[in-house]
């Protein structure tokens, strides 16, 4: 055999390894268009996202939503502030019955001054990186309530069935330049709990990507 084409057979098998990796990595899922949920199936919130999949575990649903920042009718009094809330939800779906596998909530109540409670975009992922034929779902958002410049609580947390991994921590903010301009921040660190210490490194991997790639603090 040729030198070249032993080269070009050297690239063909690393492109092939490249794109069996990827699809590894993958769970075939698909957005759902919101007005086409099944019925009775229950959250709070207005829907973000949707997406459907089939995994070892069967027919599932998951969907993230926000409250956005409102008023409490619970409190009829203009010096309790704002509240602002996010779920997840992630359902099984059996012929016609619904069953919710899992929630995630988290919120900032009573707030004076900015508040945010969103999932940050383009990190809800369905994932299979440990190919065992269950599904990872990702979630990745901020909360804060604050009047200046300081960085926001941010989480990631995923589930593989009903195992929740979890990382939490700050993201990262920019206070200004120092005395020799260069830029000065604050914020950046977070754990990761046991379940992502234990867990196949791989999770830990793509956790910790996701975290940086979403560090800074984004002002609108």
């Amino acid at each position: 055999m040729k030198q070249s084409d032993k080269i070009h057979k050297f690239l063909i098998l690393t492109l092939l390894c490249s794109v069996t990796s990827f699809v590894q990595g993958q769970i075939k899922h698909t957005r759902i268009d919101t007005t086409k949920l099944p019925k009775g199936l229950k959250y709070e919130g207005n829907i973000k996202n949707a997406v459907r999949w089939t995994d070892n575990l069967g027919d599932n649903i998951a969907i993230i939503t926000e409250t956005g920042i409102y008023k409490s009718k619970k409190y009829n009094n203009e010096d309790y502030g704002s509240d602002a809330e996010l779920f997840a939800y992630r359902f099984i779906i059996s012929n016609d019955s619904i069953k919710q596998a899992w929630k995630v909530y988290d919120f900032i109540k009573e707030c004076h001054v900015d508040i945010e409670a969103s999932f940050i975009k383009n990190t809800f992922q369905i994932t299979d990186l440990d190919s065992n034929g269950v599904a990872e779902v990702w979630l990745m958002y901020k909360t804060v309530c604050h009047g200046d410049i300081s960085p926001c609580d941010m989480k990631i947390i995923m589930y593989q069935g009903q195992q929740k991994f979890a990382i939490r921590g700050q993201n990262k903010t920019d206070i200004g330049k120092d005395d020799n301009g260069d830029t000065l921040y604050i914020g950046g660190e977070y754990k990761y709990d046991k379940a992502f210490a234990d867990g196949p490194k791989v999770f830990l991997d793509f956790a910790r990507k996701l975290w940086d790639k979403n560090i800074m603090q984004e002002w609108e």
